[in-house]
């Protein structure tokens, strides 16, 4: 199917305790469920995908991230997203380890959560069957993906390339 192609990044964020940082979206995509924040790439404007991660660091947790503060954990191609859309999502881990709770942004607020606790939050499906599993698996490797999204929130997973560290 012939549908436009967008970028984006997710950054995966911890803190002291190894919880991670989601944003509970007061916007679409996903509204309403926790997800980690991060952005579109501005593709037109040239921008990389490690320039985008660090201006949406900036400006929804105000956080003053380099490239080197990366780590490009994953990369995921979905192909009809909603029917409307296909993707390319980098996700990142920031390496620092974030030493508060950002404040609420115009996208939503922020929680820190272990598992147990993510168990219990209202997150998009491929989030909790995929990404986050893989995420935690491939800390410090990589990993490839691609989702084949079908009617309603169903989907086809096939991981393309795994390298742990």
């Amino acid at each position: 199917m012939v549908l436009p192609h967008k970028i984006a990044t997710l950054l995966y964020c911890f803190d002291a305790a190894d919880r991670l940082l989601l944003l509970e979206r007061t916007q679409e995509p996903n509204l309403g469920k926790w997800s980690p924040p991060g952005g579109k790439v501005r593709a037109d404007h040239g921008e990389s995908p490690y320039a985008c991660a660090c201006r949406e660091a900036q400006e929804e947790m105000g956080l003053d991230l380099k490239p080197g503060d990366l780590h490009l954990t994953g990369l995921i191609s979905e192909d009809g997203y909603e029917g409307s859309t296909h993707w390319y999502i980098f996700l990142f881990e920031v390496l620092p380890r974030l030493a508060k709770l950002p404040p609420p942004c115009p996208e939503g607020r922020f929680g820190f959560f272990s598992n147990d606790e993510m168990a219990k939050l209202d997150v998009p499906r491929t989030d909790r069957e995929q990404l986050w599993p893989l995420f935690q698996q491939h800390r410090g490797g990589f990993f490839s993906g691609h989702c084949h999204c079908l009617a309603g929130d169903a989907f086809e997973w096939t991981t393309e390339e795994s390298c742990h560290d």
